[in-house]
């Protein structure tokens, strides 16, 4: 799936950024607290090793999601759709796409991306498990009915069952789901209508939330699985949700859809030279504007980075004139965390991790030079303004 979401960030993956929401502490205890009864009743009267392997399969099942959020990722940069971050949260994982698809092709080629990782992942599990024992072993190993298997080939048939039951959930043809993407896309093609298009695949998306809802409690109330039960409720709450919203968001970025990073930035933005000494920096930016940050350039008018006031006054005042901003500076790198481009659309800044960060983005042409400032209250007005009356 690939929807919003808020994270801590743990590393950077191809310049992806990737995170955890607080809410996969969670799902992972459960997980492992699941799996430890599982494996418990595999290798009895060993909770040690039931223990290690509930938690290298939970933290292997997380790989896979995180595999399958990248699928999505590199196609949708592949196809010029700037990705925000990769975030890993209660429902598995999101991948957070900085503008929406522009054409039905591209909406395929994305949603298509994930589920195929996730083939790819269980195929390779099944393969690899059934090498070191048996096809049979694999495919009913998870139920563990008196089946007798290693460690390695437990969680292989663990990763092989979780796998096609995630590749399986996600084809589901309700939105936000990936089936849903998909189904949008085929929906789109037809009608030529990408509003159209949302709202038909949200319809599926609330029906499909809705009957998870009834099946899960009819699991419940027969006492069947009280766990899985009361998970799909939730599961099925959530995704009617989501698909409601969807439409809203898909309607509101179709109201913005024609503005564009130039069309809400100061186009006069005051940025320090980076070879300018730090007593002159602070003097005549820092004291004369009482701002707390600058954009820093080059001498072609590149962005290269932003300095703070308090990197400035973190150098003592005998050496601020022998040392040039750049010294101090946050360096830019080229990615996403400080700059956008003049013809990016307004809606990619609206998770920007400029905005967050600084309450600015620095708008760059495709040379990199600087050319206006993007701040959150511009970015603000311009919603108000696409708001109905």
């Amino acid at each position: 799936m690939f929807f919003g979401g808020g994270s801590i960030q743990l590393a950077r993956i191809f310049g992806i950024r990737i995170g955890v929401d607080a809410s996969w502490f969670l799902v992972l205890f459960l997980i492992i607290w699941q799996l430890s009864g599982w494996y418990q009743d595999l290798f009895p009267g060993n909770d040690g090793k039931a223990f290690t392997l509930a938690v290298v399969s939970a933290l292997l099942f997380f790989l896979t999601i995180l595999l399958h959020e990248l699928g999505h990722a590199v196609v949708a940069i592949r196809n010029g759709i700037p990705i925000l971050g990769i975030d890993l949260w209660l429902f598995g994982g999101v991948a957070k796409l900085g503008r929406d698809t522009d054409s039905a092709g591209v909406e395929f080629r994305v949603a298509v991306a994930g589920p195929l990782v996730t083939l790819a992942v269980g195929a390779a599990c099944f393969l690899v498990g059934s090498a070191l024992s048996s096809s049979d072993t694999v495919l009913h190993g998870s139920r563990f009915e008196d089946v007798d298997m290693g460690g390695t080939v437990a969680v292989l048939s663990y990763l092989t069952t979780v796998n096609f039951f995630v590749l399986a959930f996600n084809l589901i043809p309700g939105f936000p789901l990936d089936g849903g993407r998909i189904a949008r896309a085929i929906a789109w093609k037809v009608t030529g209508d990408r509003n159209r298009a949302t709202r038909f695949a949200a319809l599926l998306g609330r029906l499909a939330g809705w009957g998870m809802v009834a099946f899960g409690a009819a699991i419940f109330a027969l006492g069947w699985d009280t766990f899985s039960g009361i998970w799909l409720i939730f599961i099925g709450i959530f995704l009617a949700q989501a698909a409601r919203s969807a439409v809203a968001q898909a309607e509101f970025s179709d109201r913005i859809d024609h503005l564009r990073v130039r069309d809400v930035m100061d186009a006069e933005p005051v940025a320090i030279p980076d070879q300018l000494p730090l007593d002159r920096a602070e003097g005549e930016y820092f004291l004369r504007y009482g701002w707390p940050w600058f954009p820093v350039v080059d001498a072609g008018g590149r962005l290269v980075g932003v300095v703070s006031r308090e990197a400035v006054e973190s150098v003592p005042d005998t050496i601020r004139g022998g040392r040039p901003t750049a010294s101090v500076m946050a360096r830019d790198d080229g990615g996403n965390a400080l700059r956008a481009g003049l013809e990016d659309p307004l809606e990619a800044l609206l998770s920007h991790e400029g905005l967050g960060r600084l309450g600015a983005v620095m708008a760059v042409d495709g040379d990199g030079v600087l050319r206006g400032i993007v701040t959150i209250d511009a970015v603000r007005r311009a919603l108000r303004g696409a708001l109905p009356a």
